[in-house]
Protein backbone atom coordinates (compact mmCIF):
# COMPACT_ATOMS: atom_id res chain seq x y z
CA UNK A 1 0.00 0.00 0.00
CA UNK A 2 1.39 3.40 -0.95
CA UNK A 3 1.60 6.09 1.69
CA UNK A 4 -0.90 8.96 1.50
CA UNK A 5 0.42 12.28 0.30
CA UNK A 6 1.44 14.48 3.22
CA UNK A 7 -0.56 17.71 3.25
CA UNK A 8 1.17 21.04 3.82
CA UNK A 9 -0.95 22.50 6.63
CA UNK A 10 -0.24 26.07 5.50
CA UNK A 11 -0.96 25.59 1.79
CA UNK A 12 -4.59 25.13 0.84
CA UNK A 13 -7.79 26.27 2.45
CA UNK A 14 -9.42 23.65 4.68
CA UNK A 15 -12.40 21.73 3.36
CA UNK A 16 -15.53 23.79 4.15
CA UNK A 17 -17.31 22.80 7.34
CA UNK A 18 -20.71 23.06 5.65
CA UNK A 19 -21.79 21.72 2.28
CA UNK A 20 -24.92 20.62 0.43
CA UNK A 21 -26.29 17.30 1.63
CA UNK A 22 -24.49 14.37 -0.01
CA UNK A 23 -26.43 12.30 -2.51
CA UNK A 24 -27.95 9.34 -0.72
CA UNK A 25 -27.93 11.04 2.70
CA UNK A 26 -31.11 13.10 2.49
CA UNK A 27 -33.79 12.58 5.12
CA UNK A 28 -37.52 13.34 5.09
CA UNK A 29 -37.00 17.05 5.53
CA UNK A 30 -40.71 17.97 5.34
CA UNK A 31 -41.51 15.62 8.22
CA UNK A 32 -38.47 16.80 10.19
CA UNK A 33 -39.31 20.47 9.68
CA UNK A 34 -42.86 19.98 10.94
CA UNK A 35 -41.69 17.99 13.94
CA UNK A 36 -39.00 20.49 14.95
CA UNK A 37 -41.26 23.51 14.63
CA UNK A 38 -43.77 21.84 16.96
CA UNK A 39 -41.31 20.52 19.53
CA UNK A 40 -38.87 23.44 19.77
CA UNK A 41 -41.13 26.47 19.44
CA UNK A 42 -41.49 26.97 23.21
CA UNK A 43 -37.74 27.29 23.71
CA UNK A 44 -36.31 28.51 20.39
CA UNK A 45 -37.44 30.64 17.47
CA UNK A 46 -38.51 28.33 14.66
CA UNK A 47 -40.60 30.69 12.54
CA UNK A 48 -37.96 31.41 9.87
CA UNK A 49 -37.26 29.72 6.56
CA UNK A 50 -36.17 26.10 6.95
CA UNK A 51 -32.81 25.31 5.31
CA UNK A 52 -30.73 22.12 5.53
CA UNK A 53 -27.01 21.66 4.91
CA UNK A 54 -24.53 18.99 5.98
CA UNK A 55 -21.32 18.83 7.98
CA UNK A 56 -19.44 16.59 5.49
CA UNK A 57 -16.16 15.91 7.26
CA UNK A 58 -17.20 13.22 9.72
CA UNK A 59 -16.82 9.54 8.89
CA UNK A 60 -19.61 7.94 10.91
CA UNK A 61 -22.69 9.69 12.30
CA UNK A 62 -24.70 11.88 9.93
CA UNK A 63 -24.62 15.50 11.07
CA UNK A 64 -26.69 18.28 9.51
CA UNK A 65 -27.08 22.03 9.98
CA UNK A 66 -30.79 22.83 10.14
CA UNK A 67 -31.78 26.49 10.19
CA UNK A 68 -35.00 28.33 10.91
CA UNK A 69 -34.07 31.81 9.77
CA UNK A 70 -31.35 32.98 12.17
CA UNK A 71 -31.79 29.98 14.47
CA UNK A 72 -29.11 27.44 13.60
CA UNK A 73 -29.17 23.96 15.10
CA UNK A 74 -27.36 20.67 14.60
CA UNK A 75 -29.21 17.43 13.87
CA UNK A 76 -27.36 14.16 14.51
CA UNK A 77 -28.47 10.64 13.71
CA UNK A 78 -26.68 7.31 13.13
CA UNK A 79 -25.40 6.32 9.68
CA UNK A 80 -27.59 4.20 7.43
CA UNK A 81 -27.46 0.41 7.49
CA UNK A 82 -26.63 -2.18 10.13
CA UNK A 83 -24.85 -0.73 13.17
CA UNK A 84 -22.37 -2.30 15.56
CA UNK A 85 -23.83 -3.05 19.02
CA UNK A 86 -23.63 0.00 21.26
CA UNK A 87 -22.33 2.28 18.52
CA UNK A 88 -23.84 5.59 17.37
CA UNK A 89 -25.98 5.92 20.51
CA UNK A 90 -27.92 9.14 20.02
CA UNK A 91 -29.88 8.62 23.23
CA UNK A 92 -26.64 8.45 25.21
CA UNK A 93 -25.21 11.51 23.45
CA UNK A 94 -28.38 13.47 24.18
CA UNK A 95 -28.34 12.38 27.83
CA UNK A 96 -24.78 13.62 28.21
CA UNK A 97 -25.15 16.89 26.32
CA UNK A 98 -28.48 17.83 27.87
CA UNK A 99 -26.70 18.02 31.26
CA UNK A 100 -22.93 18.27 30.88
CA UNK A 101 -22.96 21.82 29.48
CA UNK A 102 -24.01 23.03 32.93
CA UNK A 103 -20.56 22.22 34.41
CA UNK A 104 -18.43 21.89 31.26
CA UNK A 105 -18.95 24.80 28.83
CA UNK A 106 -16.97 22.98 26.13
CA UNK A 107 -19.91 20.58 25.73
CA UNK A 108 -22.62 21.91 23.37
CA UNK A 109 -26.13 21.94 24.81
CA UNK A 110 -28.62 19.38 23.52
CA UNK A 111 -32.27 20.45 23.26
CA UNK A 112 -34.36 17.58 21.92
CA UNK A 113 -34.21 13.80 21.51
CA UNK A 114 -36.46 11.76 19.22
CA UNK A 115 -36.41 7.96 19.23
CA UNK A 116 -39.27 7.62 16.72
CA UNK A 117 -37.63 6.37 13.48
CA UNK A 118 -40.56 7.68 11.43
CA UNK A 119 -39.22 11.23 11.81
CA UNK A 120 -35.56 10.95 10.71
CA UNK A 121 -35.32 7.28 9.77
CA UNK A 122 -33.60 6.49 13.09
CA UNK A 123 -33.22 8.04 16.51
CA UNK A 124 -31.87 11.57 16.37
CA UNK A 125 -31.26 14.59 18.56
CA UNK A 126 -30.93 18.35 18.19
CA UNK A 127 -28.18 20.44 19.78
CA UNK A 128 -26.90 23.99 19.66
CA UNK A 129 -24.52 25.02 16.91
CA UNK A 130 -21.09 26.30 17.91
CA UNK A 131 -19.10 28.49 15.52
CA UNK A 132 -15.33 28.32 15.33
CA UNK A 133 -12.51 26.45 13.61
CA UNK A 134 -11.99 22.68 13.49
CA UNK A 135 -8.35 21.87 12.73
CA UNK A 136 -7.76 18.81 10.57
CA UNK A 137 -4.85 18.53 8.16
CA UNK A 138 -4.76 22.24 7.31
CA UNK A 139 -4.54 25.27 9.59
CA UNK A 140 -7.43 27.69 8.94
CA UNK A 141 -6.37 31.02 7.49
CA UNK A 142 -8.01 32.77 10.44
CA UNK A 143 -5.46 31.19 12.83
CA UNK A 144 -2.20 31.35 10.87
CA UNK A 145 -1.08 34.63 12.44
CA UNK A 146 -0.65 33.09 15.90
CA UNK A 147 2.87 32.38 17.13
CA UNK A 148 3.56 28.77 18.22
CA UNK A 149 0.03 27.80 17.21
CA UNK A 150 0.71 24.06 17.16
CA UNK A 151 2.04 23.96 20.71
CA UNK A 152 -0.80 26.12 21.96
CA UNK A 153 -3.66 24.12 20.49
CA UNK A 154 -2.03 20.86 21.58
CA UNK A 155 -1.66 21.92 25.19
CA UNK A 156 -5.16 23.43 25.10
CA UNK A 157 -6.52 20.03 24.16
CA UNK A 158 -4.50 18.26 26.87
CA UNK A 159 -5.81 20.75 29.43
CA UNK A 160 -9.39 20.28 28.25
CA UNK A 161 -9.10 16.51 28.65
CA UNK A 162 -7.69 16.96 32.14
CA UNK A 163 -10.55 19.32 33.00
CA UNK A 164 -13.14 16.81 31.79
CA UNK A 165 -11.57 14.02 33.83
CA UNK A 166 -11.77 16.04 37.06
CA UNK A 167 -15.53 16.65 36.82
CA UNK A 168 -17.96 15.05 39.25
CA UNK A 169 -20.76 13.27 37.32
CA UNK A 170 -23.05 13.52 40.35
CA UNK A 171 -23.21 17.30 39.96
CA UNK A 172 -25.36 16.89 36.84
CA UNK A 173 -27.09 13.61 37.58
CA UNK A 174 -24.89 11.50 35.31
CA UNK A 175 -23.48 9.17 37.96
CA UNK A 176 -25.39 6.24 36.41
CA UNK A 177 -24.10 6.89 32.88
CA UNK A 178 -21.88 3.82 32.95
CA UNK A 179 -20.61 0.90 35.03
CA UNK A 180 -17.06 1.82 36.07
CA UNK A 181 -16.28 -1.56 37.61
CA UNK A 182 -14.85 -3.78 34.89
CA UNK A 183 -14.98 -0.94 32.36
CA UNK A 184 -11.62 -1.56 30.70
CA UNK A 185 -12.21 -5.30 30.37
CA UNK A 186 -15.61 -4.65 28.78
CA UNK A 187 -13.97 -2.25 26.35
CA UNK A 188 -11.52 -4.92 25.24
CA UNK A 189 -14.05 -7.74 24.96
CA UNK A 190 -16.65 -5.47 23.37
CA UNK A 191 -14.33 -4.30 20.61
CA UNK A 192 -13.29 -7.89 19.94
CA UNK A 193 -16.96 -8.74 19.35
CA UNK A 194 -17.21 -5.79 16.96
CA UNK A 195 -14.16 -7.00 15.08
CA UNK A 196 -15.66 -10.47 14.76
CA UNK A 197 -18.77 -9.00 13.10
CA UNK A 198 -16.77 -7.39 10.27
CA UNK A 199 -13.47 -9.27 10.34
CA UNK A 200 -11.11 -9.61 7.40
CA UNK A 201 -9.37 -12.97 7.31
CA UNK A 202 -6.11 -11.32 6.21
CA UNK A 203 -5.80 -9.63 9.60
CA UNK A 204 -7.89 -11.84 11.86
CA UNK A 205 -5.04 -13.75 13.52
CA UNK A 206 -3.06 -10.61 14.31
CA UNK A 207 -6.12 -8.81 15.69
CA UNK A 208 -6.95 -11.86 17.84
CA UNK A 209 -3.38 -12.09 19.16
CA UNK A 210 -3.46 -8.42 20.17
CA UNK A 211 -6.80 -8.94 21.90
CA UNK A 212 -5.37 -11.79 23.95
CA UNK A 213 -2.32 -9.75 24.98
CA UNK A 214 -4.49 -6.78 25.96
CA UNK A 215 -6.63 -9.01 28.15
CA UNK A 216 -3.60 -10.65 29.77
CA UNK A 217 -2.02 -7.29 30.70
CA UNK A 218 -5.16 -5.37 31.72
CA UNK A 219 -4.29 -2.33 33.92
CA UNK A 220 -6.01 -1.32 37.16
CA UNK A 221 -7.83 2.03 36.96
CA UNK A 222 -6.62 4.92 39.11
CA UNK A 223 -9.81 6.99 39.02
CA UNK A 224 -13.40 6.89 37.81
CA UNK A 225 -14.22 9.78 35.47
CA UNK A 226 -16.14 10.79 32.39
CA UNK A 227 -14.64 9.01 29.39
CA UNK A 228 -15.41 10.69 26.06
CA UNK A 229 -14.06 7.69 24.13
CA UNK A 230 -13.06 9.53 20.93
CA UNK A 231 -10.97 12.52 21.95
CA UNK A 232 -8.85 13.86 19.11
CA UNK A 233 -7.99 17.25 17.67
CA UNK A 234 -10.64 17.25 14.94
CA UNK A 235 -13.38 16.53 17.47
CA UNK A 236 -12.58 19.94 18.95
CA UNK A 237 -13.39 23.48 17.91
CA UNK A 238 -11.32 26.60 18.57
CA UNK A 239 -12.10 30.29 18.66
CA UNK A 240 -9.70 31.61 15.97
CA UNK A 241 -8.71 34.45 18.31
CA UNK A 242 -8.10 32.20 21.37
CA UNK A 243 -5.92 29.18 20.50
CA UNK A 244 -5.01 28.55 24.15
CA UNK A 245 -8.37 27.04 25.03
CA UNK A 246 -10.82 24.65 23.40
CA UNK A 247 -14.15 26.23 22.45
CA UNK A 248 -16.14 23.00 22.03
CA UNK A 249 -15.77 19.23 21.99
CA UNK A 250 -18.03 17.09 19.81
CA UNK A 251 -19.03 13.43 19.25
CA UNK A 252 -20.18 12.32 22.71
CA UNK A 253 -22.17 9.24 21.63
CA UNK A 254 -19.74 6.78 23.28
CA UNK A 255 -19.31 8.74 26.53
CA UNK A 256 -19.43 6.72 29.73
CA UNK A 257 -17.86 6.49 33.19
CA UNK A 258 -14.63 4.57 33.61
CA UNK A 259 -10.85 4.77 33.40
CA UNK A 260 -9.91 8.22 32.02
CA UNK A 261 -6.63 6.96 30.57
CA UNK A 262 -8.67 5.33 27.81
CA UNK A 263 -9.13 8.89 26.50
CA UNK A 264 -5.42 9.62 26.70
CA UNK A 265 -4.62 6.46 24.76
CA UNK A 266 -7.12 7.51 22.09
CA UNK A 267 -5.48 10.91 21.81
CA UNK A 268 -2.00 9.40 21.45
CA UNK A 269 -3.28 7.02 18.81
CA UNK A 270 -3.99 9.97 16.52
CA UNK A 271 -1.14 12.22 17.63
CA UNK A 272 1.94 12.63 15.36
CA UNK A 273 5.49 12.82 16.65
CA UNK A 274 8.79 13.93 15.05
CA UNK A 275 10.21 10.44 15.73
CA UNK A 276 7.51 8.79 13.62
CA UNK A 277 8.32 7.17 10.30
CA UNK A 278 6.81 9.63 7.77
CA UNK A 279 5.89 6.72 5.51
CA UNK A 280 3.68 5.18 8.21
CA UNK A 281 1.08 7.80 9.16
CA UNK A 282 -0.94 7.56 12.36
CA UNK A 283 -4.70 7.80 12.54
CA UNK A 284 -4.88 11.57 12.23
CA UNK A 285 -4.70 13.81 9.17
CA UNK A 286 -1.29 13.81 7.51
CA UNK A 287 -0.79 17.56 7.83
CA UNK A 288 -0.81 17.38 11.63
CA UNK A 289 2.81 16.28 11.66
CA UNK A 290 3.91 19.60 10.15
CA UNK A 291 1.96 21.91 12.47
CA UNK A 292 4.52 22.08 15.27
CA UNK A 293 2.30 20.20 17.71
CA UNK A 294 3.71 19.05 21.06
CA UNK A 295 5.31 15.62 20.99
CA UNK A 296 3.40 12.67 22.41
CA UNK A 297 5.70 12.74 25.45
CA UNK A 298 4.96 16.44 26.00
CA UNK A 299 1.22 15.79 25.75
CA UNK A 300 1.50 12.97 28.29
CA UNK A 301 3.53 15.12 30.69
CA UNK A 302 1.18 18.09 30.36
CA UNK A 303 -1.86 15.91 30.99
CA UNK A 304 -0.17 14.18 33.94
CA UNK A 305 0.48 17.48 35.70
CA UNK A 306 -3.14 18.57 35.20
CA UNK A 307 -4.69 15.23 36.19
CA UNK A 308 -2.46 13.98 39.04
CA UNK A 309 -2.43 10.49 37.47
CA UNK A 310 0.46 8.09 36.94
CA UNK A 311 1.10 7.81 33.19
CA UNK A 312 3.92 5.24 33.34
CA UNK A 313 1.70 2.53 31.83
CA UNK A 314 0.16 4.68 29.12
CA UNK A 315 1.60 2.44 26.39
CA UNK A 316 -1.09 -0.18 27.10
CA UNK A 317 -3.82 2.37 26.54
CA UNK A 318 -2.24 3.58 23.30
CA UNK A 319 -1.95 -0.02 22.08
CA UNK A 320 -5.64 -0.59 22.85
CA UNK A 321 -6.50 2.57 20.91
CA UNK A 322 -4.48 1.43 17.89
CA UNK A 323 -6.26 -1.94 17.90
CA UNK A 324 -9.66 -0.33 18.42
CA UNK A 325 -9.06 2.13 15.57
CA UNK A 326 -8.20 -0.76 13.25
CA UNK A 327 -11.60 -2.23 14.11
CA UNK A 328 -13.36 1.10 13.46
CA UNK A 329 -11.71 1.42 10.05
CA UNK A 330 -12.80 -2.11 9.18
CA UNK A 331 -16.35 -1.31 10.31
CA UNK A 332 -16.47 1.75 8.06
CA UNK A 333 -15.10 -0.20 5.11
CA UNK A 334 -17.53 -3.05 5.73
CA UNK A 335 -20.50 -0.67 5.64
CA UNK A 336 -19.28 0.61 2.27
CA UNK A 337 -18.66 -2.94 1.04
CA UNK A 338 -22.23 -4.08 1.76
CA UNK A 339 -23.75 -0.92 0.32
CA UNK A 340 -24.79 0.82 3.54
CA UNK A 341 -22.49 3.80 2.83
CA UNK A 342 -22.10 5.87 -0.33
CA UNK A 343 -19.02 7.69 0.96
CA UNK A 344 -16.23 6.72 -1.46
CA UNK A 345 -13.58 7.49 1.18
CA UNK A 346 -14.64 4.28 2.90
CA UNK A 347 -13.63 2.13 -0.09
CA UNK A 348 -9.94 2.27 0.88
CA UNK A 349 -10.07 3.29 4.53
CA UNK A 350 -9.21 -0.23 5.75
CA UNK A 351 -5.94 -0.25 3.80
CA UNK A 352 -4.29 1.28 6.88
CA UNK A 353 -4.99 -1.72 9.15
CA UNK A 354 -1.46 -3.21 8.95
CA UNK A 355 -0.01 0.06 10.30
CA UNK A 356 -2.26 0.02 13.36
CA UNK A 357 -1.67 -3.66 13.98
CA UNK A 358 2.10 -3.21 13.91
CA UNK A 359 2.02 -0.24 16.28
CA UNK A 360 -0.20 -2.09 18.76
CA UNK A 361 2.11 -5.10 18.67
CA UNK A 362 5.19 -2.95 19.28
CA UNK A 363 3.61 -1.12 22.20
CA UNK A 364 2.45 -4.32 23.86
CA UNK A 365 5.92 -5.83 23.60
CA UNK A 366 6.79 -3.70 26.66
CA UNK A 367 4.21 -5.46 28.84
Amino acid sequence: MSSPEVVNPFSDEPVPEIAPVREGEHLDWVRIETFLRQELSDELRTDGEFIVQQFPNGAANLTYLVSFGDTELVLRRPPFGTLAPGAHDMGREFKVLSQLWKIFPKAPRAYLYCENPEIAGAEMFIMERRKGEVIRGIIPTSMRHHKDLGKRIGFALAAAIGELHLLNPQEVGLETLGRPEGFVLRQVTGWKKRWDLVSDQRFDQSMTDIYQKLEETLPDPQRVAFVHNDLKLDNCMFDPDEPDSVLAIFDWDMTTLGDPLIDVGTLLNYWPDPKDNPDIPRGGHTGLGLMGLPTRAEMVDYYAVNSNLDLSGIGWYEAFAQWKTATVLQQLHYRWKVGDSTDERMAVIADALPNFIEKAENLLAEF
